[in-house]
C-alpha cells in the first residue's frame, strides 16, 4: 500500500510466535522430531524475508528457551541474531528440558508473563503479533489482549481436522484426549481465531473446509497467503555440479545409483504415508525395473532410541524392504543436513526423477514448491496444498494417499513419459516464479499488517518507569468474599501481619463486587484503604484513596464489546436469568444460573462464536455467569498493572477462591488457592506456581504467605510436574 504523499510509513515492529520445536538460525534440525518440521522453517523463511522489507525495522521470532544436554546449547542461548533487523527471542517458559508441543500447555501462561517482561526491557511494544500454531495462537491472544495490538494467526495444523482422522484410523477419543491433549488444543485455536484480526492460510481449502469447522470461522478475516521459496536455494541443476556427500550415501544402497530416483522427503510420521508408498514401489514390476526409491526420513541414530511413533514408522519401513525385497532399489540414509536438501531435488532432477508426497494430509506442502523450483515434476496427495500447487503449476499429478495401485501408476506415468517429463519440469519452474516467490509473499504481507495497523487502537500503555505506585517493593492482590474476609480473626491478623512488615507492600482487592459494593465492604470490616481497586470481575481500576480510574484500561477493554447483543442473543437461553441493575456494569453483564437447567458452557461459546461475538465467560460458585471483554478479568487487570507499573509478576501474590479468580491465578505470579475454594478451582492443581492452602479464608491467605516467604526474600518453589509434563527423548 502507498503512504499518503509526504508521510513515509511508519517503520514496522513484527512479533512471531512460534513456542514449540527447536530454533536455531544455521542448520535447523529439521525432522529431528515430530515438532521441528515444516513449520519451523516457514518461520524462519519468513522472519528472514520480512526484515528485508524497506518498511520493517525490526523482526523478533520469540520461541521457548531449552536448557538441556540432549539438544545443542544454542537453544539455550537468550537471543540469537539470524539476519540484519532479525532476531530469535528465546523466553523461559516452565522446565529447562525439551518438551513435546503436547506438555507445554501447563507452562504457557509464564511464557505470557515473560513475554511482557522482554517487551518492557526492549521499551517497545511489537505493531503487530503473529502467531503460529495452536500454543502460540493462545499466547498472542492474550499478549494481543494485553498490549492492545493486532494479532494474526496461522494454525499451520488444526486440531478438530486432527482428531477427525484420528477417529477415521479407529483410535479411541479418550486416547486421542491423553496423547495429545486435543479439547486444549482446539478450545486455544477457537480462542486464537476469535481474536485474530486477521487469519493467514496457505490455501483455499484450509479455510473453506477446515477453518470452517469451528465456532469462530469468520470468512472475512481469512486471507490465503501461501507461503515463499528461496530461489537462490532451490533451482534447476547445473550442467555439472561437484558430487555432494549424501550422493555418495545414496549410491551406497543402489545396484544401478543412475537410474531415475523417487524422491520422498519427509519426518518419520505415520501421517507421512511413508508404508503406502513402499507397498506402491514394491506391487509395481515395472516402476521397480525402471527407478530408484530414495527416502529421507529425519535423522536417526539408534531406531531404538526414539520416540514411540518415529520408531514404529522406521521399524514398519525396514520391514517392509524386507518383504518385498527391495535391496538394492532402495535408499534411506541415516543422516543429512538441511543444507543437502537443494542438493537432493537437483540430484533427482539430474536423474530425471520425481518427488512425491503421499501424506495422508497435507495442509501445504512446501517441499512440492522446492522440489517444483528445482525442475523435478512431483507427485501427491489430492488435498490442500497439493490441489492449489499443481493447479498453479501444472507440474504433476494427484493421488490417493490410501490407494496404493493409484501412487504407482501415477510415478510410473510421470517416469515413462519423457516429453511429459520435461514438460512438467518447465511447468514448475515458472509456476513456482509466479506464484510461491518470499518476496511476492512479503509484499502482501506487510500491505494485510499496514491494513490491520490502521485499525489498532490505542491502548495507552506505558513502558516506563514505575511511576505511580511509588516505592511499593511488592504487591499483594486478594479476591474479597470467601478470601479477604469470612473468618474475622484471620482477616485482622492478616492485615496486622502486613502492617508490622518493613517492606513497602501495596495492597490490592480484585472482586467480582461493583466498585461501591466492595468500598462499603472494606468500610464495614475496618479494612485498609486498598493502592489498588479492580471491581466488577476485572473490568474496572481504580487508585488509591482518590478512587483515580484507569481510563487507559476502561479504553484498552472497550475492544469488540457489545453487551446490547450479547444480552439479546442469550435472552432465551434456559437456565440463565439477568440480574438485577445494580449488578450490571458498563463491561459486565451478569446472570444467576439454574445449573439444572442451563446449557453447558461449551454450547454457551459456541453460541456466542457463531454470532461473531466477543467476551469472556466467567462461572463461579456453580450460580453466577459474567460476561465481560475480552481483554477483561481480573488476571488480565492484574497483567495490566504490571505490565505498566513494572512490577515483576513473581512479586505479586495473588490469591482467590472460585472460578472468577482462576485467570489470575495462572502465569508467575504467586498464587494461594484458599482452601475454602470453589470446585472449579481444583483442575489447577499440579499447576507451577499454585499453591492450594489448607486454611480457609485469609488463614489461607497467610499460609501462602509463609509458603513463598512473601514477606522476606521471596522463594519460588522449583516446577511442579503436572501429569502431562513430561521429558521427551529426542
Amino acid at each position: 500500500m502507498v503512504a499518503p504523499p509526504g508521510k513515509p510509513p511508519i517503520p514496522l515492529y513484527i512479533a512471531l510466535l512460534s513456542v514449540h520445536g527447536l530454533f536455531r538460525g544455521d542448520n535447523p534440525e529439521l525432522g529431528r522430531d515430530a515438532d521441528t518440521g515444516g513449520q519451523i522453517k516457514y518461520v524462519l523463511e519468513l522472519a528472514r524475508t520480512l526484515g528485508e522489507h524497506p518498511q520493517v525495522e525490526r523482526v523478533d521470532l520469540l520461541t521457548r528457551r531449552v536448557l538441556d544436554a540432549k539438544v545443542d546449547p544454542l537453544y539455550g542461548e537468550p537471543r540469537e541474531s539470524i539476519a540484519p533487523r532479525v532476531n530469535i527471542v528465546r523466553i523461559n517458559c516452565g522446565p529447562r528440558r525439551y518438551l513435546r508441543k503436547e506438555v507445554l500447555w501447563p507452562h504457557l501462561d509464564s511464557f505470557i508473563d515473560n513475554a511482557l517482561r522482554y517487551f518492557r526491557q526492549l521499551g517497545r511494544t511489537p505493531d503487530i503479533i503473529h502467531a503460529h500454531y495452536a500454543d502460540a495462537g493462545y499466547i498472542g491472544a492474550r499478549l494481543t489482549q494485553l498490549l492492545g495490538v493486532p494479532l494474526v494467526f496461522t494454525g499451520h495444523s488444526l486440531g478438530r481436522v486432527k482428531r477427525q482422522r484420528l477417529l477415521a484410523q479407529g483410535v479411541k477419543p479418550a486416547s486421542i484426549e491423553k496423547h495429545y491433549n486435543i479439547n486444549q488444543r482446539i478450545e486455544a485455536e477457537e480462542i486464537s481465531l476469535g481474536n485474530a484480526s486477521a487469519v493467514i492460510a496457505s490455501t483455499r481449502q484450509e479455510v473453506q473446509e477446515q477453518y470452517a469447522q469451528y465456532e469462530n470461522y469468520h470468512p472475512r478475516r481469512m486471507t490465503v497467503l501461501p507461503p515463499g521459496i528461496a530461489l537462490d536455494r532451490f533451482h534447476p541443476p547445473a550442467d555439472k555440479e561437484a558430487t555432494t556427500a549424501i550422493e555418495r550415501d545414496i549410491a551406497l544402497f543402489l545396484k544401478a545409483p543412475n537410474k531415475p530416483m523417487i524422491l520422498a522427503l519427509s519426518r518419520p510420521d505415520a501421517r507421512k504415508n511413508i508404508a503406502a508408498l513402499l507397498k506402491a514401489f514394491g506391487e509395481h514390476p515395472q516402476l521397480r525395473q525402471l527407478a530408484n526409491l530414495v527416502i529421507i526420513a529425519g535423522n536417526r541414530d539408534d531406531i531404538r532410541d526414539m520416540e514411540k511413533g518415529p520408531q514404529e514408522v522406521l521399524q514398519e519401513m525396514l520391514l517392509l524392504i524386507d518383504r518385498y525385497d527391495l535391496y538394492g532399489s532402495v535408499a534411506y540414509p541415516k543422516h543429512h543436513l538441511p543444507e543437502e536438501v537443494p542438493a537432493l531435488f537437483r540430484l533427482a532432477a539430474r536423474r530425471h526423477g520425481v518427488f512425491i508426497n503421499p501424506a495422508l494430509t497435507e495442509p501445504f506442502g512446501l517441499t512440492l514448491i522446492e522440489a517444483a523450483a528445482s525442475g523435478l515434476p512431483i507427485v501427491a496427495t489430492h488435498d490442500g496444498g497439493p490441489n492449489d500447487i499443481v493447479n498453479h503449476c501444472r507440474n504433476g499429478l494427484l493421488i490417493d494417499p490410501l490407494d496404493t495401485t493409484a501412487i504407482g501408476d501415477a510415478l510410473w506415468r510421470v517416469l515413462n513419459d519423457k516429453r511429459q517429463w520435461r514438460q512438467y519440469a518447465r511447468n514448475g519452474i515458472s509456476g513456482v516464479r509466479k506464484y510461491y516467490f518470499w518476496p511476492g509473499h512479503v509484499e502482501h504481507y506487510v500491505s494485510l499488517i499496514n491494513g490491520l495497523r490502521r485499525q489498532r487502537r490505542s491502548s495507552d500503555h506505558t513502558f516506563g518507569a514505575k511511576s505511580r505506585l511509588p516505592a511499593i517493593d511488592r504487591l499483594m492482590v486478594c479476591d474479597i468474599d470467601n478470601t479477604l474476609i469470612g473468618d474475622p480473626q484471620a482477616t485482622n491478623d492478616l492485615v496486622q501481619r502486613m502492617r508490622a512488615s518493613a517492606l513497602n507492600i501495596g495492597f490490592a482487592v480484585a472482586t467480582g463486587r461493583r466498585l461501591q459494593s466492595a468500598l462499603k465492604v472494606i468500610r464495614d470490616h475496618h479494612l485498609p484503604m486498598p493502592d489498588v481497586l479492580i471491581t466488577s470481575v476485572g473490568t474496572e481500576i481504580h487508585y488509591g484513596h482518590h478512587l483515580v480510574p484507569d481510563q487507559g484500561f476502561e479504553r484498552h477493554i472497550n475492544h469488540r464489546w457489545d453487551p446490547a447483543a450479547l444480552r439479546k442473543a442469550l435472552a432465551d437461553m434456559p437456565g440463565l436469568k439477568l440480574q438485577n441493575k445494580e449488578q450490571q456494569g458498563p463491561y459486565k453483564v451478569s446472570y444467576f444460573v439454574d445449573p439444572r437447567k442451563m446449557a453447558k458452557i461449551a454450547e454457551i461459546k459456541r453460541h456466542l462464536r457463531r454470532l461473531d461475538l466477543h467476551c469472556k465467560i466467567i462461572y463461579s460458585h456453580q450460580a453466577y455467569i459474567d460476561l465481560v471483554p475480552e481483554r477483561a478479568s481480573k488476571g488480565m487487570a492484574i497483567r495490566y498493572l504490571a505490565l505498566r507499573w513494572g512490577i515483576e509478576p513473581e512479586r505479586i501474590l495473588v490469591a482467590g477462591d472460585s472460578g472468577s479468580d482462576e485467570e489470575m491465578l495462572g502465569g508467575n505470579t504467586l498464587a494461594v488457592v484458599v482452601g475454602n475454594h470453589s470446585p472449579e478451582l481444583d483442575r489447577l492443581q499440579g499447576k507451577p506456581h499454585v499453591y492450594f492452602a489448607d486454611g480457609h479464608c485469609a488463614r489461607g491467605v497467610i499460609e501462602g504467605i509463609d509458603h513463598y516467604n512473601f514477606l522476606g526474600q521471596i522463594h519460588i518453589p522449583e516446577e511442579q510436574l503436572h501429569p502431562f509434563d513430561t521429558a521427551v527423548s529426542i
